[in-house]
């Protein structure tokens, strides 16, 4: 159910969403949290309430959209409530300011957030230079940005940087979820052997490979070089050098990955670009500052930025799969070498064992000689017999 209500006031809406619960015979309002999207009032504004209403289909939520208007109109306020299926599991307030009240959205915001409740606020596109220090985000405690989404995403990245505070965090961190899982359960395979360097190879301009390469060099303390991708979308290529062989984790086609590293088979892994409604729901799942996030922003410093296009991944990914085939073949090796030493052994011994047969052969071919011998005698004592019979 979509509520219109032109050229009102904030007690007006609030009025009506009491009204509004009233009739519907809700005693408890069941809210988690007040989540407050500020933006510009265009057709984008859509794409960020379907993404808010699939979040809340996980965190039951007050949305409350600023939708800036045109600055130079005659001051007004243009509401919308929507509850039930076009809500999703939340109520969703959308508030168009026009003229002088474009710039006063906070205290559009204070008589309609819930009580006792955290705020959570989310610039899905633009965000302020400092979000800790607008008046909306000093409303919030936890604050979202997305810098994969503004006209300069380098730039935004870098201003994300010098202006963090405890609370802050970007979408462009949370869809490196998945490439650090495969990559920390890579290492916990054996062998298990230092990483000397790395190196992340994405997009020009994306923030997400710009984080990700800042993440390895403040974690594992090696040097990261940060390359210019020939082909695909977001993060392309992430190698980690190690002494026997590197550890190579390849996503083409910004769905499906391939890892791979010396002794263990080639792997397909799921590594699908994620949504924005996806990235926005594992966000409201902590409302604590994030550490590791804030140490990665540090180690931006630290990368090893060149704007050479990544020919060699493809040669990188085939010298990990030559080494990972060769120690399977050697493996396999091993067992043909053991028969072959087998069977060597096998004929030396029956080498060692031919001499015997000569021996047999000798002495079946004395035999007759020592039978010669033997009848000699009888012979001897023939012949003097018959020389007795004669006399």
């Amino acid at each position: 159910m979509i509520i219109d209500l032109p050229t009102t006031t904030t007690s007006q809406v609030n009025s009506k969403l009491v009204h509004l619960r009233e009739q519907g015979g809700a005693t408890a309002i069941g809210r988690v949290l007040t989540l407050v999207i500020v933006t510009d009032d265009n057709e984008r504004t859509e794409e960020a309430i379907d993404a808010a209403n699939h979040a809340s289909r996980e965190h039951p939520c007050r949305v409350i959209v600023v939708a800036r208007g045109a600055k130079k109109a005659a001051p007004r306020l243009d509401a919308q409530i929507r509850v039930g299926g076009d809500a999703g599991a939340s109520e969703v307030v959308v508030l168009r300011l026009y003229g002088p009240l474009a710039n006063e959205g906070a205290s559009c915001v204070v008589p309609l957030l819930l009580p006792d409740a955290p705020v959570v606020a989310w610039w899905p596109f633009e965000a302020p230079p400092v979000p800790a220090k607008d008046p909306i985000g000093m409303l919030a405690t936890r604050r979202i940005t997305d810098s994969a989404a503004a006209r300069n995403p380098t730039k935004a990245l870098e201003a994300r940087a010098k202006s963090y505070v405890d609370g802050d965090t970007d979408l462009a961190w949370t869809r490196l979820t998945l490439w650090r899982a495969v990559l920390a359960s890579a290492l916990d395979l054996p062998p298990y052997e230092r990483v000397t360097a790395a190196m992340v190879s994405g997009e020009g301009d994306s923030p997400s490979a710009d984080l990700l390469a800042a993440w390895l060099a403040a974690r594992m303390r090696v040097p990261v070089q940060r390359l210019k991708a020939r082909y695909g979308e977001g993060i392309v290529n992430v190698e980690l050098d190690r002494r026997s062989g590197p550890i190579v984790l390849h996503r083409p086609d910004g769905t499906v990955g391939e890892l791979t590293q010396p002794g263990q088979p080639t792997r397909r892994v799921a590594l699908q670009r994620r949504p924005v409604r996806d990235c926005l729901a594992e966000e409201l799942r902590r409302l604590d500052a994030d550490e590791i996030y804030e140490e990665a922003l540090k180690a931006l410093g630290k990368v090893e930025r060149r704007a050479r296009a990544t020919s060699a991944t493809k040669s990188t990914t085939t010298k990990a799969a030559a080494a990972s085939k060769s120690a399977a073949s050697k493996s396999a090796a091993s067992k043909p070498a053991a028969s072959k030493s087998s069977k060597s052994s096998s004929k030396a011994a029956a080498n060692s064992s031919a001499p015997d047969s000569p021996s047999k052969s000798s002495s079946n071919s004395s035999s007759p000689n020592s039978s010669s011998k033997s009848s000699s005698p009888n012979s001897s004592a023939k012949s003097s017999a018959k020389a007795e019979a004669k006399s």
